[in-house]
């Protein structure tokens, strides 16, 4: 638990320092906002569709948890640390100088994770994944609102108000679609995308008001979602698969916006994987 709190205050600490170098940008910049344009979002989607199809690939051919596709050596190694508590990560949009994939006017990160939950069943865990309405406790303080907007069978609309406040506060709200498919007694994956991410001013206030794409800030302008379960070895692996698409870094500010914003989407996954293992804990012990 210690552990956990020490990594989730280095990620909010991480937060703050890229929000705070954003903002020194946003004064600085003679246009302030940061323009979303089509070639970033053509950059972004040619990018999916490579993603989309390895991930079809691996869903029919295997291996289901990337560990599994890993040297026996590496693989063998990674399982004793999942199943001693630890968190595997690994970057998948690395450019050629070791750093996050840039694109015109944009940033791709693309990470995945996976953890190991000891003696619980597979729907122990999709009744977390799929229990929306609770996420804001689940995973405070980055979630502080979430519901359910709609639901036919295994398809999901839900909403998120996801907030990262100290001395700069930004807020995004979210909506999401959402489809879970059972692929076995043992496995089952989801496939999660943002269909609407705005920016939101002055939240909870008299002028609240969401900004246009555009408008906004670069925070966070598309953002991916794959989950993968499976139920084996005396418990549940959890695999999540995040890829997001942030505004550029400004050349000279590299230096230091550079570290944060390349930490950022590591630190979110592992605190989002962790919070599921504490959610799905708590709930199998009550």
């Amino acid at each position: 638990m210690k552990a956990f709190s020490s990594r989730c205050a280095a990620a909010r600490a991480a937060s703050l320092a890229l929000l705070l170098a954003l903002a020194i940008v946003a004064e600085a910049r003679p246009d302030r906002f940061s323009s979303l344009r089509e070639a970033t979002i053509e950059a972004f989607e040619n990018y999916l569709v490579k993603i989309e199809a390895q991930n079809s690939e691996s869903l029919g051919r295997g291996p289901f948890l990337w560990v599994d596709g890993l040297p026996e050596k590496d693989r063998a190694a990674a399982i004793v640390r999942l199943e001693g508590g630890r968190v595997e990560l690994r970057r998948l949009s690395v450019d050629a100088g070791g750093g996050n994939l840039n694109v015109p006017g944009g940033m791709i990160h693309d990470w995945q994770g996976i953890i190991f939950i000891p003696a619980v069943k597979i729907d122990a865990v999709l009744k977390v994944l799929e229990d929306y309405d609770h996420q804001a406790t689940y995973y405070a303080p980055d979630v502080v609102k979430a519901k359910i907007e709609s639901r036919s069978g295994d398809e999901f609309r839900v909403f998120l108000r996801f907030r990262r406040q100290n001395i700069v506060t930004v807020v995004l709200d979210t909506e999401h679609a959402v489809t879970y498919y059972r692929d076995s007694p043992r496995r089952a994956h989801s496939r999660s995308s943002a269909v609407r991410i705005a920016q939101v001013d002055d939240p909870g206030g008299p002028k609240e008001r969401e900004k246009a794409p555009g408008e906004d800030d670069g925070y966070l302008w598309r953002m991916e979602t794959w989950w993968r379960l499976e139920e084996r070895d005396g418990g549940v692996y959890v695999q999540n698969q995040v890829v997001t698409l942030t505004r550029d870094i400004p050349t000279g500010l590299a230096w230091l916006i550079a570290p944060f914003i390349t930490h950022i989407p590591k630190e979110t996954l592992e605190f989002t994987l962790e919070a599921t293992r504490n959610a799905v804990l708590k709930g199998a012990k009550n």
